[in-house]
């Protein structure tokens, strides 16, 4: 085939390509916009962007389940020193939410009231068998006389004793006190008017729950403007209110807003400044037209792809992706870079001579985003696909569109002439004495700040809810005794039996953290549901007891008095979990897990000291009992990833030389020594700022080694080439911002990529020309 012949049989071809590419499109446009008005797929959940055990099925079950739990409950808290104006408040509230535009977003749950007559009514036949500790030691250290006169004070005292059911069922009103410790387990300190009293107010319980189609997640604050109004709405009714609120939903969605904000700000502001560099350069439409179609498809079909795959895409992963624009706008801007250089009817040669280059670039780019697959968080595999797919989008619509829709003469404009001169006046490192006085110096200034960093492993570098709704969750948990999901216990028994006989032993030490106030207390379904062991003992304690205090009564009224009858048999596991009593405790019973039935047990107030040491110890010496810190787990896990990864960056470096060699012999070391000296002058300005030294720091050092050596690569292959130093110049700097634009979000794990980034980028484009070859191939 001739030379003459080539730019038609490509045409040929390239008409078909680039038609296909076109139906491709418009069919995942048309699947996606069908996939996303039935169900929004955005997920805001921190924990998913971790990786998970699969051979630890036991714990990835109860972390599950303990977030499936609380995933769509919202909290409220009206308080106030006056208990009427608390009252008032909360009547005002809920009517406000149920009458507001958006009441769908919202119902009731079930109330406290409610849940407690179905409860009775359930625990009634089992009353005999339901002690506690305090209660059991009382009746097998007291005598029938002293008992007998205890329960004649509660029959003919003048106000009576609280009863729960009729004085011959329970002589020694032994129940009440029962429920009494229950509601103390649960962080419920009750008055007279059923309100909460606590630090020095009255408090209301507003328990709502999300409903699923109603509440979707488009980066506008629907739920917090509707809580939000009903406080209004209470506190014009009880002046001097004070409301908080937490919950799942509320972080979700403050998630939603952020990222929807920093996407608007990334992305859009990497997209006007990459347009803005283009037209300084090329000074026409066409090429800010083209190279912006070639980035929002780049992205639409990024982010088409992450949700055919995962299912769901993160909202980290669309704050990340959109820095991609900084990136993906590299092979537009080669192009229109050589288009100056040649006439339009040479387009189709051109892009023969570019393809290979272009190819290359897409290839070393890709690899470096794929690194990030590499540890198996799958926030980070996310974001790697999003890359990688996004780059080869842009790519494709670059070289099958391209030389189609760009027909015109691209003429050559002040500033490109004036950037692509600027390589000639540029500094050249030359001898051995001076290269090795720059890199010596260089080192030694980059040294100074390794020698100051500090490696940061702590989970929560993953975390960015507002300060003010952090402050209001913690604060309702310490009023409600709400446990911590992060923290908990894992009991395992052959049968039910043996479980709740080991949470029983569990919750003989927890009980004496409380009493010592070391913790806030726990939950455990063993106190809801004995063992039948110690339902049978206390059933058996009762039945000797009460008949004889009975018996003493009948006496001194002159009227028989007898026991009624309760259950034979003892409360089973398949009964209580069946029961409405059950349904605040469900999560915790996760039921057989690999031939071994399983429970949780929560712990709450960690804010002790020593508190998690405390909670490790109460569980040694116990078989079947593991103490779990999910905190401390992931953030070990971080530290183990930031290591393997500091590593593989070492090895990357190696597999980088080696294949430059292969291309380059001795001229490899001009291609990566300042895409390494960028990388310590990086690591000693993160010291010298203070900043920690996290995963994510190295991640993106890791994809600064496959994008920095990009431009010693152009530098060399292209030697003097001021069109190829101007598409180096725009590519670089749009990059720069881009990943510059990253660093200002508030999510701390973004925010420390985006500034090692930026210090990298910007380094390594000012140090590369430093180290570029002379025009003589031989020099």
């Amino acid at each position: 085939m001739t030379e003459a012949q080539a730019p038609t049989h490509l045409r040929r071809w390239w008409r078909w390509l680039g038609i296909a590419w076109l139906l491709l499109l418009l069919a995942l446009g048309v699947q996606q916009w069908r996939l996303w008005s039935v169900q929004s797929r955005i997920d805001t959940d921190i924990l998913a962007l971790l990786p998970q055990d699969a051979s630890d099925r036991l714990l990835s079950d109860a972390t599950r389940r303990i977030a499936d739990a609380s995933a769509r409950q919202v909290v409220v808290l009206v308080g106030s020193e006056d208990g009427e104006a608390t009252l008032r408040a909360q009547a005002a509230f809920a009517q406000a939410v149920n009458a507001d535009a958006e009441a769908t977003l919202l119902h009731p749950a079930g109330s406290v009231e409610g849940w407690f007559e179905q409860a009775r009514g359930f625990y009634a036949p089992y009353r005999d068998r339901l002690l506690t500790v305090q209660q059991r030691a009382r009746l097998q250290q007291a005598n029938a006389g002293a008992l007998a006169e205890q329960a004649l004070a509660s029959l003919y005292g003048p106000m009576g004793a609280p009863r729960l059911t009729d004085w011959r069922s329970d002589p020694l009103s032994l129940w009440p006190q029962w429920w009494q410790q229950r509601a103390a387990g649960a962080g419920l300190q009750l008055g007279d008017d059923g309100l909460l009293e606590a630090d020095g107010r009255h408090w209301a319980l507003l328990q709502y729950e999300t409903r699923d189609s109603a509440f979707k997640l488009d980066g506008k604050r629907h739920l917090g403007g509707l809580l939000e109004r009903a406080a209004q709405a209470a506190k014009a009714a009880a002046p001097g209110l004070e409301i908080l609120h937490a919950g799942v939903p509320l972080h979700a969605e403050a998630a939603a807003v952020q990222a929807n904000r920093e996407i608007n700000t990334i992305g859009w502001g990497s997209l006007a400044a990459v347009l803005l560099l283009v037209w300084l350069a090329f000074r026409s439409l066409r090429p800010i037209l083209l190279v912006a179609a070639s980035l929002l498809i780049g992205c639409g079909v990024a982010l088409a792809v992450t949700v055919m795959v995962f299912g769901k895409i993160h909202v980290l992963t669309l704050v990340f992706g959109a820095s991609l624009v900084g990136v993906a706008e590299d092979y537009g801007i080669h192009w229109f870079a050589s288009r100056q250089a040649e006439p339009s009817h040479r387009r189709w040669a051109l892009l023969r001579h570019l393809l290979p280059g272009l190819w290359l670039a897409l290839l070393t780019s890709a690899l470096a985003y794929l690194a990030l697959g590499l540890a198996p968080f799958p926030g980070l595999r996310q974001m790697a696909l999003f890359s990688v797919v996004g780059l080869s989008a842009a790519f494709v619509t670059v070289i099958f569109w391209f030389p189609w829709l760009d027909g015109g003469d691209i003429r050559p404009t002040r500033f490109s002439m004036w950037l692509g001169s600027t390589l000639a006046r540029w500094p050249r490192l030359q001898g051995r004495r001076g290269i090795g006085l720059f890199v010596g110096v260089v080192l030694v200034l980059s040294a100074i700040g390794i020698a100051r960093l500090q490696g940061d492993d702590n989970l929560r570098s993953l975390q960015s809810t507002p300060p003010v709704l952090m402050t209001e969750q913690l604060r309702i948990g310490k009023l409600l005794g709400l446990p911590s999901p992060a923290q908990f216990y894992l009991v395992q028994g052959r049968d039910a039996a043996q479980l709740l006989q080991r949470e029983e032993a569990l919750a003989a030490k927890l009980r004496a953290l409380v009493d010592e106030h070391r913790i806030g207390g726990y939950r455990a379904i063993s106190d809801w549901l004995p063992s039948p062991a110690r339902q049978q003992a206390d059933a058996a304690l009762t039945a000797k007891v009460e008949p004889q205090v009975l018996a003493r009564v009948s006496e001194a009224v002159g009227e028989s008095l007898s026991r009624p009858d309760f259950a034979d048999a003892p409360l089973t596991a398949q009964a209580f979990l069946a029961s409405p009593a059950s349904q605040p405790l469900r999560q915790l019973w996760l039921g057989d897990v690999g031939g071994q039935v399983t429970s949780v047990v929560m712990v709450n107030d960690l804010s002790r000291p020593n508190a998690l040491a405390d909670l490790r110890a109460a569980a040694e010496g116990l078989p079947g009992v593991r103490w779990v810190d999910r905190s401390a787990d992931f953030s070990r896990l971080l530290g183990h990833y930031r290591r393997l990864m500091s590593g593989l960056l070492l090895v990357g470096v190696a597999l980088v030389l080696a294949a430059l060699w292969l291309r380059y012999r001795q001229q490899a070391w001009r291609v990566l020594t300042p895409t390494l000296l960028a990388v310590a002058l990086t690591l000693g300005l993160l010291g010298l700022l203070g900043q920690p030294l996290q995963l994510f720091n190295v991640l993106a050092l890791l994809l600064l080694l496959g994008m920095g050596i990009d431009y010693g690569i152009f530098l060399i292959e292209h030697r003097g080439d001021a069109s190829a130093w101007l598409a180096v110049c725009v590519g670089a700097a749009s990059t720069w911002l881009s990943f510059g634009l990253l660093a200002l979000s508030q999510t701390p794990a973004l925010r420390a990529f985006g500034l090692t980034l930026l210090f990298g980028i910007g380094q390594v484009w000012l140090i590369s020309p430093l180290f570029r070859p002379l025009p003589n191939p031989q020099a």
